[in-house]
Order: C-alpha cells, then sequence, then structure tokens
C-alpha cells in the first residue's frame, strides 16, 4: 500500500491563509461588530440572522465564490442539502467506483439517487462516460482519498470534467482538505464544496457550503424554519475557530510525517510499516508484524489515547487518536483489521504517540506471554 498524498500547507502558507481570512472579516465587520456574540432568529427580509449572514459573507469572500451557507447536520448535512438541491429521487451522479464513505452512501440511499460509477484514476475511462451518460446531472467527487490506491488530482479531474460536459455541476466533498491543502474544490473550479465546521476546530454540527447561488438560494429556501438557522451566536463561534485552525492543521501535518519517519527507522520492532494517509484525514497508518492491532488500540487507552473519534479533529480531540483503520479502507484492504492501526496525532506530538503505541504493545505482548 503506497497511497499517494494530496500536497498539504507548510506553517508559513497556513500563517498566509490565516491573514486572508482575518482580512476578509475586516471587510465585512466593524471592530465593535465582530465583539458582537451574534443575534438569534428569522430576520425579516434576511431569513437567518443578520450575524449568520455576515460570517457567510465572510466565507464567500475568502474562498472567492458568490454564496455560503451555514447548515446544520455538519459535513455530512451540508452534502445532502447540496445534492438534494440539486437532484430529484431517481436521478443520476457520477461518482468515483471505490468504497463509499458510509454516510454518503446513506445519503444517496435515503435520496433515492442512481450513481453511475467511473474511475477517477482511469482518465480514458473518465471522458468515456462523461461522454456516454448525458443523462446524469451532477459530478459528486471526494477530495480526500477514498482508497489508498487513489491517485487521481482534484485540479484535473475537474478541468477533464469541464471540457467534456462544461454544463455539469460538480460539487466536491472537502471534509478533511480544508485549510489544510492550498486550494480546495470551488478555488479550483468546482461548482460547490461541502465541508464540516466541527472538523475545523468549530462548534459542533455546522456545515458549511460555498459556491454558486444557485443552488444555495434553494436551500436556504427549504430551510426557513427558525429551528433549522444556525444562529448568529454559534457563526461567530465557527469563525472565531476558523482564524486558528490553518495553522494548528498545518503543525499537525508536519508532526504526521516526523511520526511515520520515527516508526520507519526500527524504533518499535513490531511495526511492519508507517506510511502517511489521507484516509480520510491526514494520519499514519501503521501495519503489525502480528494480528493484534485490536488489542493495541483498546490497551492504547489507558495510556493516554483516544481510541474513537469524536468528529475527527474536531475541539474536544487533544490528545493523539489510535484507532482502526478507516472503513473505506478496510473495505479495500479487509486484512487491515487485524495488522493495521490509523493514528491521528490531534493536538500532540510524534513522541507522544510512539510512547503510547510502545507501551500498549508491549501490554498486549505480556498478556499473551502469560
Amino acid at each position: 500500500m503506497n497511497p499517494a498524498l494530496l500536497t498539504t500547507m507548510s506553517i508559513d502558507e497556513a500563517m498566509k491563509k490565516q491573514f486572508e481570512l482575518t482580512k476578509s472579516i475586516a471587510d465585512e465587520f466593524s471592530g465593535s461588530e465582530f465583539f458582537n456574540q451574534g443575534d438569534l432568529g428569522v430576520v425579516p427580509g434576511l431569513g437567518r440572522p443578520s450575524h449568520t449572514r455576515k460570517v457567510e459573507n465572510v466565507l464567500a469572500k475568502f474562498f472567492g465564490v458568490p454564496s455560503c451557507a451555514l447548515i446544520r447536520g455538519a459535513g455530512t448535512g451540508s452534502i445532502r442539502y447540496t445534492l438534494s438541491a440539486l437532484l430529484n429521487a431517481g436521478d443520476k451522479l457520477f461518482m468515483h467506483k471505490s468504497p463509499m464513505y458510509t454516510t454518503t452512501k446513506e445519503t444517496v440511499r435515503m435520496l433515492g439517487l442512481n450513481p453511475v460509477f467511473v474511475d477517477f484514476n482511469n482518465q480514458h475511462e473518465l471522458e468515456s462516460v462523461l461522454s456516454e451518460h448525458t443523462g446524469c446531472k451532477v459530478f459528486y467527487a471526494q477530495h480526500s482519498r477514498q482508497m489508498p490506491d487513489d491517485t487521481y488530482d482534484l485540479a484535473s479531474l475537474i478541468k477533464s470534467v469541464k471540457e467534456v460536459r462544461p454544463e455539469l455541476p460538480i460539487v466536491v466533498d472537502d471534509n478533511y482538505t480544508v485549510f489544510k491543502v492550498p486550494r480546495i474544490g470551488v478555488e479550483l473550479g468546482a461548482s460547490y464544496s461541502c465541508f464540516s465546521g466541527f472538523k475545523l476546530l468549530g462548534p459542533p454540527g455546522i456545515g458549511m457550503i460555498v459556491g454558486e447561488e444557485e443552488a444555495i438560494n434553494t436551500i436556504r429556501q427549504r430551510n426557513y424554519s427558525g429551528g433549522g438557522q444556525v444562529q448568529g451566536y454559534e457563526a461567530m463561534e465557527l469563525l472565531r475557530s476558523l482564524v486558528i485552525a490553518p495553522v494548528t492543521m498545518a503543525v499537525q501535518n508536519e508532526e504526521t510525517q516526523r511520526l511515520a519517519d520515527k516508526l520507519n527507522s526500527g524504533g518499535i520492532p513490531q511495526v511492519e510499516q508507517a506510511i502517511v494517509a489521507n484516509a480520510q484525514e491526514k494520519n499514519v497508518i501503521v501495519t503489525l508484524k502480528e494480528p493484534i492491532a485490536q488489542e493495541v488500540i483498546a490497551e492504547s487507552e489507558k495510556h493516554g489515547a483516544a481510541v474513537y473519534p469524536v468528529g475527527a479533529e474536531s475541539r474536544f480531540e487533544i490528545l493523539p487518536m489510535i484507532y482502526r483503520v478507516s472503513g473505506s479502507f478496510l473495505e479495500a484492504n479487509p486484512e487491515l483489521i487485524k495488522t493495521g492501526i490509523r493514528i491521528n496525532l490531534m493536538r500532540s506530538g510524534a513522541d507522544l504517540a510512539v510512547d503510547i503505541l510502545k507501551k500498549a504493545i508491549h501490554d498486549v505482548e505480556t498478556r499473551f506471554k502469560n
């Protein structure tokens, strides 16, 4: 297994992103406005809190798109709202020929959609299928990797789609990539990018849709209920969190590579291989020489590791997560359930994760000997 990695930002590049976001905030807010917590309710003429609208304006400007909507339901909700605004039950959409992310699979089922699968890694097949299935109404792509051997480049993928079907809306699942890669889907020419604010240190449950006005206006009309609004104080809390996310993620990216290097240096004899992968978030997939992965994961918890995710890089996740390999990767490589471990450093350093892993493996081996 040798996955093709996405290009991530350096700390200097992440600092630039942070400064660009604060510039967008200053263009929209006065100093005193930004110190307000935010208003509530379905404001006449807006259909949502005025501070929510201002935060949406900031994000639209920052990503260089006409519109933005904050919705409930995090990343999954943003994808569902967008696809439901563009498609009706029975409609077809293009999707990558790979195991589908669990909640995306459920979105396709509950909306009654009919996927036409195409291998995004195969340029010839992509062009052929795009030309053949003229009835498909949306091209849907996940920016982060769905399979270990995915090699497609999102910018090239979007360019190819536009050359064959320039009228086709392109929807990108940008979960796990925002503030990590230099440019997300809409910045590469996609129609819409959907992602979770929770994965960017924001409050639980808020999703973001950035892109063209057509679907976003439809989403606002359908989501007029007061109880469905992201309230002004939530939008402001999200925006404050987003400002610190780029540099935090860049530090994590650098430590993730250092973790893989340390594990591959032979410091833990029981480790067969450690690779950095975008599965789903950028993490290290460790392959053990013996089929003890589940036992090691369980033992890691008492030494300080998180052994399950909260939001996969949410504000609540500080300690390193030592967990099973992602569902889509397991579907492609079932044997990893016994030998594979996913390590996400979260806010910790590589040294802590190595120390915990050593202790957990020692505990497992001691128990087996006894």
